[in-house]
């Protein structure tokens, strides 16, 4: 049996606890006050306290004062607030308090504090007075406040400068990053119409791996060493799902396996990828400026990334024309690549990506369209965001060829949902279709065996 090389790398984490209960999940859904109270027993206080600096604090004028001045400024000012409270807090207890409301004014404002909170994901802001945060898969209301519509907009100014962007009225719609990585979507007025509108997409410190999402019941062990395989074996990879399915999620853990001495060009909207070999070329699009002008597409990316000499590219998420690049790039001795797109079904990622070629501008019969991405692409990953909020992979499925006009596709792997549990967890299991995929041989010619017993049609896989 061929044994798979472990990449590198540190051991990936989770932020997710071991084991969450029905219960706990449902308190934290419904916000109860004292069900987590002890997980981090200052966070209420430290929102308090910044929503009582803004009150008495000019915000224009943080951006002259240093550090030291400023935690001087407010060290008196919590002290006061604190002995108004009778708040029961020693000196420590009270420096670090002072220094998390510093971090807050100096940060990102009053959503400071859930950026530092590892169980949440997603962070949505609908104006000054609404920010709702999504934790294991369920969305929440939050105690997070605003001051106003000009406090938000000069966090989210904060947030676009610092990667170069802007977001006014003449560009009201903007996408960005964090310094962690975390993706960033604003919209403000005119377009937003009931206040500016922000929306966070946190990533892991440490990238989640594949053994990690085996260990959490998104992926089966026996599926698992399936997909490094397809990895190792350079086969073209397609990863489709909905909005918050994990598609990123599971290109990273996949992308773990390329071999560290293979040259990877990475193209992205935003750059989120983190990938952890050392042979890592990262480049990232960028839009006009104040003029219409200088705007770099993921297209002359993908274009470019072919004179860099690239083993494997991978396109953060196709959209438009890129497609074609993309599929050209495959066809043409960079097998492995590996892309993204936003589908339901498999069979619908193909239609996405067929369409997508027609974006390119390039006047091409649809029979040979779909001839390319046949050719093309090896591998079809679907991944899905259940109803109970987790995330899985559902289908593994082979591309096998064209008949007539018709791209043939067979299914490998499956999710078979059963039913819902009593407190509202989906039920259901892991099963192998009993066809045998035809990349074994392939898999054979680069050294790797997997066992034929893996995709008989009575094996089935508990999620």
């Amino acid at each position: 049996m061929w044994q798979f090389r472990k990449p590198d790398t540190n051991e990936a984490t989770e932020v997710r606890p071991q084991a969450v209960s029905f219960e706990e999940r449902r308190l934290m859904t419904l916000g109860d006050a004292g069900a987590f109270a002890q997980r981090d027993v200052n966070t209420e206080l430290k929102v308090e306290l910044h929503q009582r600096l803004l009150s008495l604090i000019n915000l224009s004028a943080l951006d002259t004062l240093s550090r030291e001045q400023i935690e001087d400024e407010i060290g008196d000012i919590i002290r006061e607030e604190l002995d108004k409270q009778d708040r029961a807090l020693n000196q420590q207890e009270r420096k670090q308090l002072v220094a998390d409301v510093l971090d807050e004014l100096l940060g990102l404002g009053p959503i400071e504090p859930l950026l530092k909170d590892p169980t949440i994901t997603d962070i949505l802001v609908n104006g000054a007075t609404r920010v709702f945060v999504e934790r294991y898969g369920v969305l929440e209301p939050t105690a997070v406040r605003f001051k106003d519509d000009k406090h938000l907009l000069r966090i989210i100014q904060k947030i676009v400068s610092s990667v170069g962007r802007r977001v006014d009225e003449s560009a009201p719609l903007v996408d960005a990053r964090l310094a962690d990585g975390s993706r960033v979507n604003a919209v403000v007025p005119p377009l937003a119409i009931d206040g500016p509108l922000l929306s966070i997409r946190k990533f892991a410190k440490v990238p989640i791996s594949l053994d990690r999402l085996v260990e959490i019941g998104s992926v089966p062990p026996a599926i698992a060493e399936v997909l490094k395989a397809v990895v190792a074996s350079r086969r073209n990879v397609l990863i489709s799902g909905g909005t918050g399915s994990g598609k990123t999620t599971m290109l990273n853990a996949m992308s773990a396996f390329i071999d560290s001495r293979e040259r990877i060009v990475t193209i992205e909207d935003s750059a989120e990828l983190q990938l952890q070999q050392t042979h890592v070329a990262r480049l990232e699009t960028r839009p006009s400026n104040i003029e219409g002008k200088g705007e770099i597409t993921q297209r002359d990316l993908v274009k470019n990334a072919l004179r860099m000499r690239p083993d494997r590219i991978i396109v953060g998420e196709v959209r438009a024309g890129e497609a074609f690049d993309m599929l050209q790039a495959m066809n043409t001795g960079h097998e492995g690549s590996m892309t993204t797109v936003h589908a339901n079904t498999p069979r619908d990622a193909l239609s996405r990506i067929e369409q997508m070629i027609g974006m390119s501008g390039i006047d091409m019969p649809a029979r040979a369209a779909r001839a390319q991405v046949a050719s093309a692409i090896h591998i079809v990953i679907q991944v899905a965001r259940l109803s109970d909020g987790r995330r899985r992979l559902v289908s593994v499925a082979e591309i096998t060829g064209m008949e007539g006009e018709i791209i043939t596709m067979q299914e490998i792997f499956r999710f078979r949902q059963t039913g819902m549990s009593g407190d509202n967890q989906v039920l259901g299991r892991f099963e192998a279709t009993g066809i045998r995929p035809r990349f074994l041989d392939y898999l054979s010619t680069h050294g790797i065996s997997l066992s034929t017993d893996l995709f008989r049609p009575d094996m089935k896989f508990e999620a």
